[in-house]
């Protein structure tokens, strides 16, 4: 599945990189995407943090949104992923991380680089 992913961001990058076109730069997300260790600690991170206190795995009835489906109910951009983890949701139990992870914003956007590359199927 994760080689799928590279070669399929790396495909698109050839594509928007075709002749008479300007260079497209990956998003940082998009560049964590197609890096299986950055992808390896946002696991490692959404486990050890998101999943193991409120989000789970699996889809489930909880308080807590799944995050691998197409639903984000605070906007689901990237950078609004980014915003809501940073700032946290007022009157529910996501409270803000700011930039408290071991190796700040970078932490973040693998852990939002590894909910994308196992996102469910988005039609």
């Amino acid at each position: 599945m994760k080689l799928l992913i590279v070669f399929s961001a790396s495909l698109l990058m050839l594509v928007a990189c075709g002749e008479g076109a300007a260079p497209v730069e990956p998003t940082v997300v998009e560049a964590f995407m197609a890096d299986p260790e950055a992808v390896d600690r946002g696991e490692a991170l959404f486990v050890g943090t998101c999943s193991g206190y409120c989000h789970s795995m699996t889809a489930e009835d909880t308080d807590a949104l799944f995050l691998f489906d197409c639903e984000w109910k605070h906007g689901g951009s990237d950078q609004d992923i980014f915003n809501t983890v940073t700032t946290g949701v007022p009157n529910t139990r996501m409270v803000g991380f700011g930039s408290n992870f071991p190796q700040g914003d970078d932490d973040l956007w693998k852990i939002i680089a590894y909910l994308r590359t196992n996102q469910q199927s988005c039609s």
